[in-house]
Protein backbone atom coordinates (compact mmCIF):
# COMPACT_ATOMS: atom_id res chain seq x y z
CA UNK A 1 0.00 0.00 0.00
CA UNK A 2 1.04 3.58 -0.50
CA UNK A 3 -0.23 7.11 -0.10
CA UNK A 4 -0.43 8.71 -3.52
CA UNK A 5 1.53 11.91 -4.10
CA UNK A 6 -0.61 15.02 -4.20
CA UNK A 7 -0.67 16.56 -7.67
CA UNK A 8 -1.10 20.31 -8.13
CA UNK A 9 -4.48 21.65 -9.21
CA UNK A 10 -4.49 22.45 -12.93
CA UNK A 11 -6.74 24.76 -14.91
CA UNK A 12 -8.36 22.97 -17.82
CA UNK A 13 -7.50 24.24 -21.32
CA UNK A 14 -9.64 26.85 -23.12
CA UNK A 15 -9.65 24.63 -26.22
CA UNK A 16 -11.90 22.18 -24.35
CA UNK A 17 -13.56 24.33 -21.69
CA UNK A 18 -15.40 27.67 -21.58
CA UNK A 19 -15.03 29.61 -18.34
CA UNK A 20 -12.88 28.63 -15.39
CA UNK A 21 -12.58 24.90 -14.68
CA UNK A 22 -10.00 23.29 -12.38
CA UNK A 23 -8.96 19.65 -12.08
CA UNK A 24 -7.39 17.65 -9.26
CA UNK A 25 -6.31 14.11 -10.15
CA UNK A 26 -7.35 11.57 -7.52
CA UNK A 27 -6.23 8.31 -9.15
CA UNK A 28 -4.41 7.33 -12.33
CA UNK A 29 -3.23 3.94 -13.63
CA UNK A 30 -0.01 2.51 -12.22
CA UNK A 31 0.34 -0.48 -14.55
CA UNK A 32 -0.44 -1.20 -18.20
CA UNK A 33 -3.49 -3.32 -17.32
CA UNK A 34 -5.15 -0.55 -15.27
CA UNK A 35 -7.51 1.89 -17.04
CA UNK A 36 -9.32 3.94 -14.39
CA UNK A 37 -8.76 7.67 -13.90
CA UNK A 38 -10.58 9.62 -11.20
CA UNK A 39 -10.52 13.41 -10.83
CA UNK A 40 -12.29 16.12 -8.89
CA UNK A 41 -13.37 18.87 -11.28
CA UNK A 42 -14.58 22.33 -10.18
CA UNK A 43 -16.53 24.65 -12.47
CA UNK A 44 -17.09 28.38 -11.91
CA UNK A 45 -20.70 29.53 -12.39
CA UNK A 46 -21.71 29.05 -16.05
CA UNK A 47 -18.43 27.29 -16.98
CA UNK A 48 -18.70 24.24 -19.20
CA UNK A 49 -16.89 21.64 -21.23
CA UNK A 50 -16.94 21.49 -25.01
CA UNK A 51 -18.98 18.72 -26.59
CA UNK A 52 -17.16 15.42 -26.15
CA UNK A 53 -17.58 11.66 -25.78
CA UNK A 54 -15.73 8.87 -23.99
CA UNK A 55 -14.72 5.53 -25.50
CA UNK A 56 -15.79 3.56 -22.41
CA UNK A 57 -18.35 5.95 -20.92
CA UNK A 58 -18.04 8.02 -17.76
CA UNK A 59 -19.48 8.34 -14.26
CA UNK A 60 -19.89 11.80 -12.74
CA UNK A 61 -20.72 12.19 -9.03
CA UNK A 62 -21.86 15.71 -8.16
CA UNK A 63 -20.49 16.81 -4.78
CA UNK A 64 -21.33 20.55 -4.72
CA UNK A 65 -23.59 22.98 -6.55
CA UNK A 66 -25.91 22.16 -9.43
CA UNK A 67 -24.57 20.46 -12.55
CA UNK A 68 -26.07 20.72 -16.01
CA UNK A 69 -25.43 17.87 -18.42
CA UNK A 70 -26.52 18.34 -22.03
CA UNK A 71 -27.14 15.84 -24.81
CA UNK A 72 -27.21 16.39 -28.57
CA UNK A 73 -31.02 16.13 -28.63
CA UNK A 74 -31.13 19.42 -26.67
CA UNK A 75 -32.12 17.84 -23.36
CA UNK A 76 -30.54 19.14 -20.17
CA UNK A 77 -30.35 17.09 -16.98
CA UNK A 78 -29.76 18.92 -13.71
CA UNK A 79 -27.87 16.85 -11.16
CA UNK A 80 -27.55 17.71 -7.47
CA UNK A 81 -25.03 16.80 -4.77
CA UNK A 82 -25.10 13.09 -3.98
CA UNK A 83 -26.40 12.11 -7.42
CA UNK A 84 -24.34 10.24 -10.02
CA UNK A 85 -24.78 10.58 -13.77
CA UNK A 86 -23.66 7.85 -16.18
CA UNK A 87 -22.80 8.71 -19.78
CA UNK A 88 -22.61 5.64 -22.07
CA UNK A 89 -19.68 4.99 -24.42
CA UNK A 90 -19.68 7.29 -27.46
CA UNK A 91 -22.54 9.56 -26.28
CA UNK A 92 -21.75 13.20 -27.10
CA UNK A 93 -22.48 15.45 -24.13
CA UNK A 94 -21.26 18.40 -22.07
CA UNK A 95 -20.90 19.13 -18.34
CA UNK A 96 -21.54 22.57 -16.87
CA UNK A 97 -22.19 24.52 -13.70
CA UNK A 98 -25.52 26.28 -13.37
CA UNK A 99 -25.29 30.03 -13.85
CA UNK A 100 -25.50 30.99 -10.19
CA UNK A 101 -23.15 28.68 -8.34
CA UNK A 102 -19.88 26.80 -8.43
CA UNK A 103 -20.22 23.10 -9.18
CA UNK A 104 -17.92 20.22 -8.34
CA UNK A 105 -18.05 16.64 -9.52
CA UNK A 106 -15.90 13.55 -9.32
CA UNK A 107 -15.23 12.22 -12.82
CA UNK A 108 -14.49 8.52 -13.26
CA UNK A 109 -13.55 6.99 -16.60
CA UNK A 110 -11.56 4.16 -18.10
CA UNK A 111 -8.99 4.62 -20.84
CA UNK A 112 -9.99 3.30 -24.25
CA UNK A 113 -8.10 0.58 -26.10
CA UNK A 114 -6.33 3.48 -27.82
CA UNK A 115 -5.60 5.84 -24.89
CA UNK A 116 -5.46 8.84 -27.25
CA UNK A 117 -9.14 8.19 -28.11
CA UNK A 118 -10.34 7.87 -24.50
CA UNK A 119 -12.02 11.29 -24.79
CA UNK A 120 -12.92 12.75 -28.18
CA UNK A 121 -13.21 16.54 -27.94
CA UNK A 122 -15.52 18.39 -30.33
CA UNK A 123 -16.76 21.98 -30.77
CA UNK A 124 -17.62 24.40 -27.99
CA UNK A 125 -21.14 24.49 -26.57
CA UNK A 126 -23.13 27.57 -27.60
CA UNK A 127 -25.10 29.66 -25.11
CA UNK A 128 -28.35 28.34 -26.65
CA UNK A 129 -27.16 24.72 -26.20
CA UNK A 130 -26.13 25.45 -22.60
CA UNK A 131 -29.61 26.89 -21.99
CA UNK A 132 -31.37 23.93 -23.65
CA UNK A 133 -32.76 25.93 -26.59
Amino acid sequence: MQIEPQNPTVKNPAAQFAGDVWLDLVATPHTDDQRMTVATVRFAPGARTAWHSHARGQYLRVTQGVARFGARDGSIIEVHPGQTLYTPPGEEHFHAASGGTFMEHIAMLEAGDDPSATTVWLEHVTDDEYNGK
